[in-house]
């Protein structure tokens, strides 16, 4: 039953929302706290269908076995995930080359390939099995403190309902309104492309290999899906705003082709795609993620470039230590929303984000350099590192979150 007054409010029931709210309100310190997650409107995705969702996410280790430890990870959910155990990395502009396998660090998988749609079903039915956890269906309109001691916070709903919380998380994407009104300073730029995603069919099976092309315009990225057949992958493919919109007006068959030849028919033809969607890409960073009873995570808190596909890993990272903070708040007998235990989140997870932004950000501008001299030395370099098997090593354990 939905009271007024929670201890904790997650704002957004996405991915990221969704395994915080899991995450606490399964730890034993937590179990007398009442939870609850503001959604706009149930969930109404059909994993089971026969048609891919477009959005995917690319599972590093560590968060597969984040979700395992929130009762997610089900047979049937595994199911509906795709592993990954080579990637194969290649630059468009020269015979650079690099190649990471699983073997190398003894493991069965890189990581793993699921549709946004079967992974947010599976949280969603793990937060209505939670008895100190439940949804409120609406959308947030205002936020405003109502007690300076307590700093307890009020939510004005969209149906005029007032919910009372003494910590609101705010996991409600990169355009938060949350983070708006609580008037945290953000930092932001237009990175000057938009993604293409959609669904393609392919002529050869896919071999459980994610593959990605750097090109001048922008990285192009096969991610393997789970189907029977092994000829469905998921692409991401980022180019500058005008030749995103061009690719966007093409026919199906004319696509086909200009993504078969961007991929330089790894997978043969391209045969079939889905419906297209175009996604403007921007890099946003908080300049701070806590205020008083307030949390930024996710996307409301940082969004990176999508080329590694490393934006719900970093996520699902802010909500295993805002968790583990707030639990040991608890333990010492603090308030849930108080600000040195939030602070100590701050302290651990910005640093970690700051440093993947950056990386990413040279990728970004090492692939984008037009110079003869830069691409050869880039190839040379991309040629050299596919020979030091340790330095790869190490490369794939950061990746897979270790």
């Amino acid at each position: 039953m939905v009271d007024n007054r929670f201890d904790v409010l997650v704002v957004g029931g996405g991915l990221v929302g969704a395994a915080f709210a899991v995450g606490l309100a399964q730890h034993p310190v937590a179990a007398g706290l009442s939870i609850g997650v503001v959604e706009t409107a149930p969930f109404k995705g059909d994993p089971g269908g026969e048609a891919f969702d477009p959005r995917v996410v690319a599972l590093a280790e560590k968060s597969r076995r984040q979700l395992q430890g929130l009762a997610v990870w089900s047979d049937a959910l595994a199911s509906r995930a795709c592993s990954y155990h080579h990637m194969v990395v290649r630059d468009s502009a020269g015979t650079g080359c690099i190649e990471f396998d699983a073997a190398d660090v003894h493991k069965t998988d890189l990581g793993c390939i699921v549709e946004n749609a079967a992974l947010l079903a599976a949280l969603h039915q793990r937060i209505e099995s939670l008895d100190n956890l439940s949804f409120v269906y609406s959308a947030v309109r205002r936020i405003r403190r109502t007690n300076a001691d307590r700093g307890d916070l009020v939510l004005t709903l969209s149906d005029d309902r007032q919910l009372t919380a003494s910590l609101v998380v705010a996991a409600d994407g990169a355009r938060s309104r949350i983070r708006e009104q609580c008037g945290f300073t953000l930092s932001q730029r237009d990175y000057g492309h938009s993604a293409i995603v959609t669904t393609l069919t392919c002529e050869r099976h896919h071999d459980h290999t994610a593959r990605q092309w750097f090109m001048a315009e922008g990285p192009l990225a096969f991610l393997p899906l789970a189907s029977a057949d092994g000829h469905h992958v998921s692409i991401v493919w980022s180019q500058n705003h005008g030749e995103a919109k061009r690719l966007m007006a093409l026919d199906e068959d004319r696509f086909c082709r200009e993504v078969s030849l961007a991929s330089e028919f790894a997978l043969g033809n391209v045969v079939a795609t889905a419906r297209r969607f175009m996604i403007p890409l921007n890099e946003r960073h908080a300049a701070d993620y806590v205020q008083p009873g307030v949390a930024l995570v996710g996307d409301a808190a940082h969004t990176i470039h999508p080329l590694a596909g490393q934006g719900v890993n970093l996520g699902f990272a802010d909500v295993e230590v805002l968790v583990e903070e707030l639990v040991r708040g608890l333990s010492r007998g603090l308030p849930v929303g108080h600000l040195s235990v939030l602070k100590r989140y701050q302290r651990r997870r910005k640093p970690a984000n700051l440093a993947m932004m950056a990386a990413m950000e040279g990728f970004k501008r090492l692939f984008e350099e037009p110079r003869p001299v830069i691409r050869l030395v880039r190839n040379q370099g991309l040629s050299a590192l596919n020979s030091l098997t340790p330095v790869k090593s190490r490369l794939i354990r950061q990746a897979m979150g270790f």
